[in-house]
């Protein structure tokens, strides 16, 4: 292990007092509109998002990036730690997190990261960042003085990491709790200093690590790093991290608006020079990469991509999201960039096929395509070349809750 610039340390995490949980946690910040938070944050004073969304405490016309908004999470955040509900660890600690969505469950180590191996390249990522979320990220943690929201971290396989982690979990948890969206998170405490050392040492032995979600927080650590200079808790930001094949990638389908001039049989042929198109009996969530599900004029297809339309080589543009833009959005529909093209809308797997067939139904969009979800090794593979995913390339599921661990920055 390198002692200047180990990959990940523990740390003294600011967590909710023994019974508090269940009043504290929190979606993330950026899965809920202003809106929506200050709904789900009624008649909870202690929840997170008093924090994370600190706006639902002010007038509704306020600016979310106004300076009174980081004022008023950093005063929140105070509260929570001067009335008891949140404390901090004596001495620093990792934490094992478990996620529990119906049968699916993944378990994880809580760590603080290192900002040195996010700036070479030893924590990947694949993803282009904004400047605007990366400063409103960075004067979050500036204003309340930590990192409140976990970055998800991908790992290589380790079956010595995943023997104490196991060996963790036969113990009582700290916190176990089930959030109001039916998630179960489950926290153990690892304080023992032999177990800590060899989950140091067991981490450094991997070769890198891959930011799965959480591409504008590990910047804005990065940032804030980079700002106040010299070493410290700065120098390094809060991530939970999962074996690989443990996480899940749900699929992020596409719908548009219109058909660019074509009627719903001339659409079709304009897709059999790159596709075999089948006409299917019920909805079609594809069962392998290279298929695509198609609802059309009330109707569901089968697409497959012709072989030699797949680019092997290439790991970015062998990806569903990439055939389905290079071979049928952009070229058929006239959809080149699918960040700003009004067009296209983007719909998340967790919402279902039916929200496809009621987006055409509706007469709001002309056509919707199902995907295979990205697979995790796809994503690495785009990560270990140093490129970049397409936009809205994966949705990841279940998510880490805010509130539940926090990294100070002293």
């Amino acid at each position: 292990m390198t002692a200047e610039q180990p990959l990940v340390r523990p740390f003294r995490a600011l967590r909710p007092a023994p019974g508090r949980a269940a009043e504290v946690i929190a979606p993330p910040y950026d899965v809920l509109s202003s809106a929506e938070a200050r709904a789900r944050a009624a008649g909870r004073p202690w929840s997170f998002l008093h924090v994370s969304k600190a706006e639902i405490d002010l007038p509704e016309t306020t600016d979310t990036h106004a300076d009174e908004v980081y004022a008023r999470a950093a005063a929140n955040l105070r509260a929570l730690c001067d009335a008891g509900v949140l404390v901090r660890d004596a001495r620093p600690c990792y934490y094992v997190y478990r996620l529990a969505m119906g049968p699916h469950v993944q378990t994880g180590l809580a760590v603080s990261a290192s900002v040195a191996a996010y700036e070479s390249n030893r924590i990947r990522r694949h993803e282009h960042t904004l400047p605007a979320k990366v400063r409103d990220r960075a004067r979050q943690i500036e204003a309340v003085g930590a990192q409140t929201g976990p970055v998800l971290l991908a790992c290589p396989d380790s079956p010595a990491l995943d023997e104490i982690v196991r060996s963790v979990t036969l113990a009582e948890a700290a916190a176990d709790v089930t959030a109001d969206d039916g998630i179960r998170h489950t926290l153990w405490v690892v304080a023992d200093e032999g177990l800590i050392d060899r989950i140091s040492r067991t981490v450094e032995r991997l070769p890198a690590l891959y930011i799965a979600d959480g591409h504008h927080r590990s910047a804005a650590a990065a940032a804030v790093a980079a700002t106040r200079g010299g070493p410290g808790a700065h120098q390094s930001f809060l991530a939970v991290m999962f074996p690989y094949r443990q996480m899940r990638i749900l699929d992020y389908n596409r719908v548009v608006r219109d058909l660019n001039g074509r009627d719903a049989a001339a659409f079709v042929r304009a897709l059999e020079h790159c596709c075999t198109v089948r006409a299917a009996d019920a909805a079609v969530a594809p069962a392998r990469p290279e298929r695509f599900g198609m609802y059309l004029d009330g109707h569901w297809y089968c697409l497959d991509v012709h072989p030699d339309r797949v680019p092997a080589a290439d790991p970015v543009a062998r990806l569903d999201v990439s055939l389905l833009t290079d071979l049928v959005l952009e070229p058929v529909l006239g959809i080149g960039d699918l960040r700003r093209d009004p067009r296209i809308e983007f719909v998340g797997g967790s919402r279902g096929l039916a929200e496809l067939e009621r987006r055409v139904d509706s007469g709001d969009m002309a056509v919707a395509f199902a995907l295979h979800p990205t697979g995790m090794a796809d994503l690495m593979a785009v990560a270990d070349a140093g490129e970049v995913m397409p936009p809205k390339s994966t949705w990841f599921e279940p998510k880490l809750a805010d509130g539940l661990l926090s990294h100070v920055l002293d």
